[in-house]
Parts: structure tokens; sequence; C-alpha cells
């Protein structure tokens, strides 16, 4: 006897890791996906790259800092609805005004969907948004090895201090969208369950090989920008951050599914280490293809690199996921092979 599949809404579905979050629900075989798209065409790509799987379907929604923005797709759709994943944010630097750009869109965004959600899916078993580390962190605070941050801790900048600039406005625009869900959910009272993902750099193969392009998406670029590095550049040491694999984090996003009541409140720091550009370098001259053919800077120069930071400390989110995250050498070999492969060095 065949078990009935369950609906998955997953906004923003064409991103990075919003694929790979496909992906893994429609191997799993329990599930049929509804994804929101900005434009047919991009639906059509996608479908085509699923092999215009039957469990997989679009909606379009324009413009997500429309307060109804998901009102339509949800009237209709609605009822049969189990699970929401909210994953769609967009993510830039260049925003000339920090409020209006960044912050009010973030609030707007997550408060659209979160209403819908509740108003027209009476059979709403989990909501899961796709926050970020930016929530978590003090930014002022990454370098001091004394300072320790754990699933509790929020971002503590405040909005006069998070309109002087981009950055400050994007790390306060996730911790404003994330902070909208949780609020939202005390005040309607509602009665399904709540869990948010918050991931550092996510790095890793694009879900289809036919999406790799010469620039990558934001943190996958680092990596692109080193494979092509020439042999006697410099390595940037201003960058010292931390990573997760994106099959790490779209395995976070569907566990909450299966396991709803053990997640139910929970925020997961997706993190596996920290890393620098010459941690990525020495991992890019193991791969034959292009050892002795790019950069090497000082290898070895940065495997304590965790020790000059602040320490993150995700221990309750590995107890709750029960699985070993990817280690750097094998989410940067893939993204450099995927990316060689690309460009026929293979």
């Amino acid at each position: 006897m065949s078990i009935e599949k369950q609906t998955v809404f997953l906004s923003g579905i064409t991103g990075y890791i919003a694929q790979h979050i496909t992906k893994q629900l429609l191997e799993t075989g329990k599930f049929k996906v509804i994804g929101s798209v900005r434009s047919e065409e991009k639906a059509t790509a996608l479908a085509k790259n699923f092999d215009n799987n039957s469990d997989l379907s679009f909606v379009y929604v324009k413009d997500i800092s429309d307060r109804a923005a998901f009102d339509e797709s949800f009237k209709e759709h609605g009822a049969k609805i189990d699970y929401v994943i909210h994953s769609a944010s967009p993510f830039h630097f260049n925003a000339t005004d920090v409020n209006k750009d960044l912050i009010v869109p973030a609030e707007i965004g997550s408060a659209g969907i979160f209403k819908a959600s509740v108003k027209y899916a009476p059979n709403l078993k989990h909501f899961v948004v796709t926050s970020s580390y930016a929530a978590v962190a003090d930014l002022f605070k990454d370098n001091d090895p004394s300072f320790k941050l754990s699933e509790k801790s929020w971002n503590p900048m405040e909005f006069d201090e998070a309109v002087t600039n981009s950055l400050f406005g994007y790390c306060y625009a996730k911790k404003i969208a994330e902070k909208t869900i949780w609020n939202l959910g005390k005040e309607l009272n509602v009665k399904f369950n709540i869990s948010a993902v918050n991931p550092v750099y996510v790095f890793g193969p694009q879900c289809f090989d036919s999406s790799v392009t010469k620039e990558l998406n934001t943190s996958c670029e680092i990596i692109n920008q080193l494979v092509h590095a020439p042999v006697d550049a410099e390595i940037d040491e201003t960058i010292k951050a931390s990573y997760i694999d994106v099959r790490d984090v779209a395995r976070a996003h569907i566990e909450p599914l299966l396991n709803s009541e053990k997640f139910n409140g929970q925020r997961l720091i997706m993190y596996a280490d920290r890393f620098g550009k010459q941690s990525i370098v020495d991992v890019l001259n193991k791969i034959p293809q292009l050892k002795g053919k790019i950069a090497v800077g000082t290898p070895h120069k940065e495997d304590n690199i965790a020790s000059e930071l602040a320490v993150v400390d995700n221990s309750k989110t590995k107890e709750l996921l029960g699985f070993e995250f990817k280690s750097l050498d094998k989410t940067v070999k893939d993204t450099a092979l995927q990316i060689l492969k690309f460009e026929g060095k293979l």
C-alpha cells in the first residue's frame, strides 16, 4: 500500500540552497514540492533539470517584499500544504537606502509568507525559515577567541547602527527576518511548529552541473577565484570566517519535517569549522589538475585558525541533527572539480 506524499511549499526554489533542498526532498519519495519562482523561464529550466518530475510544481511570486506576495498561491494550494520552507531572501550589499532596500523587505517578506501560512494552510505542521549566521553573530567580536556563541545568541546590532552601511544592514535584516517569524508565531498562537536554519558561508557544488557559470554565488565565488589564482598571486588573509557544505544545510531543512516535535522552537547553527583563503588554497593544491598551476601562499599557515576567532558552540545543533558535517577538504574539492568539469579541464 502506497503512503500519500506530503506537500512542501518552498519559497525561492531556484536558489543555490533551495535546489539542493528540492533534490533531497524528492529523493526521499515522501514529498511533493511546490516552489515559488519569479518567472516562467526559471521554472521551465528547473523542471528540466529535475527531469520534469511529477512531484514538482511551481507558482509565480514576483516580489516577496509585497505584503500580499504569497496570498494568491496559498489561497490556491494552502489546503494541501503540510510544510513550508521559506528560503527566498534578497542577498546584496549595494543598497542606496539600507532601511528601504534591505531591512523593510526582510521584515515584509517573512511576515507575508508566515501570515499567508496561518490564514490559508490549516493543515500546516511545520514552518522552517532559512535564516543566517548573521542573525546570531556579533560582527565586532568574531575575532575575539574569548567570545562564545551558541544557538541562543542573537546579533546585538541596533537599527541606528545598521543603517550606516549595507553590510551592517544586511546582518541586521537577517536578524529582523528571523525574529519576525518567532514573534508572529507567539502573537498569532500558531498550532504548527517552527525551526530556523542559520548557515555560515555555504560551500559545495551547484545542484546541477548546468548551473555552473563563470561567476558563482557569493560564497562559492571565493573558491572559484582561488581556482583561477595565478601561481605568483599573494593570498588575501583578511577573510577569516566559517563554512558549511550546502548538502548539509539542505538536510538540516528536511530533518524538522521528518521529526517535527524534536525540532520545534530550535535554531540550527550550520557551522562545520573556520577557514581562510589559505585553508582553501591548501586543499586546492591537493587536486592534481591544479597542483603547480595556482597560487600556493604559505601552506598550513591557517591550520589553527579556529583558535584565533570566536568560539562557535553548535553542539545542540549537531546533537539534534545527528549526522557528521562534511570536511573542508570534501566541500572545496567537490566545488572545484565541478568548476573544472564545466571548463573542460577534467
